[in-house]
């Protein structure tokens, strides 16, 4: 099994809790870290991101930006199946 790391700002657009949970159910393979900055200065005062495995994730609303999340875990978790 492989491990997947999602950086949320804790400042951001998402309710921290909600999304750790959510994600670290449906994925166990993926842990959930919030951060009071990951060093996109006032990315996440514009636009809800994560970083997922070092790759940046955006979008314009929390839920696209949730679906964009979802779908990179699951290209990460691909290369270990």
């Amino acid at each position: 099994m492989g491990i997947v790391v999602v950086e949320i700002c804790g400042a951001g657009y998402f309710n921290i809790s909600e999304v750790e949970e959510m994600l670290e159910s449906q994925y166990p393979e993926a842990a959930v870290i919030s951060s009071s900055c990951l060093s996109f200065c006032g990315m996440c005062a514009k636009r809800p991101f994560a970083i997922v495995n070092g790759k940046r994730i955006f979008a314009k609303t929390a839920e696209k930006c949730l679906s964009l999340i979802k779908k990179q875990i699951e290209t990460e978790l691909a290369v270990y199946t």
